[in-house]
């Protein structure tokens, strides 16, 4: 185990299981709640996937269909909150970001590693929260123009870790993530 009082091995920490939850679908952190606020200002939170962390950048991204619910409130207001619950380490991450909404030919290559099977989760008929008539009175085709991605940049980093002696800091992009402890 590292120093418990280097701040920035703790953000590392953070950071790697940002990382792995990437590339491994049973990391918890592969699939973090996103928070946004709709813009009669309702607090919405879901469940997503995880599909780019960089440290270096500060950025996660996210896929989604540019018609569900959680474009139209970034659309309103730019921000939102991803939260992470690792279990076997103890940890919450708490994260805010300024996301950009990104569609058309930029984002090309994510679509092109999108697997055939899931592209069916844009362009969902009627759109996403569309009451239907019974359960299954919906359509999943493909449809590559209602592809987006989400570019988090990240601009807080809230990290708690709740072992034998809890550990809690705060990290903002505006001090260049030099960290901050907190009381947890």
């Amino acid at each position: 185990m590292s120093d418990p009082n280097d701040l920035h091995a703790f953000l590392d920490e953070g950071w790697r299981h940002l990382t792995r939850g990437v590339a491994d679908s049973r990391s918890p952190a592969r699939y973090p709640t996103l928070a946004t606020v709709a813009p009669d200002g309702t607090p919405e939170a879901r469940t997503v996937a995880l599909r780019g962390a960089s440290s270096t950048q500060s950025v996660l991204e996210v896929h989604t269909d540019i018609a569900t619910s959680k474009v139209v409130a970034l659309q309103h207001n730019p921000k939102a909150a991803f939260h992470i619950w690792l279990p076997r380490a103890d940890l919450q991450i708490r994260i805010t970001t300024f996301v950009d909404v990104l569609t058309g030919p930029d984002i090309d290559p994510q679509w092109d590693r999108v697997p055939e099977g899931s592209r069916v989760s844009y362009g969902t008929r009627p759109t996403p929260g569309t009451p239907i008539s019974n359960v299954y009175a919906y359509e999943k085709p493909s449809d590559r123009d209602r592809f987006a991605v989400l570019k988090c940049r990240v601009l807080e980093i809230d990290l708690v870790h709740l072992g034998a002696r809890h550990r809690r800091a705060a990290f903002v992009h505006t001090d260049d993530w030099a960290g901050t402890w907190l009381a947890p």
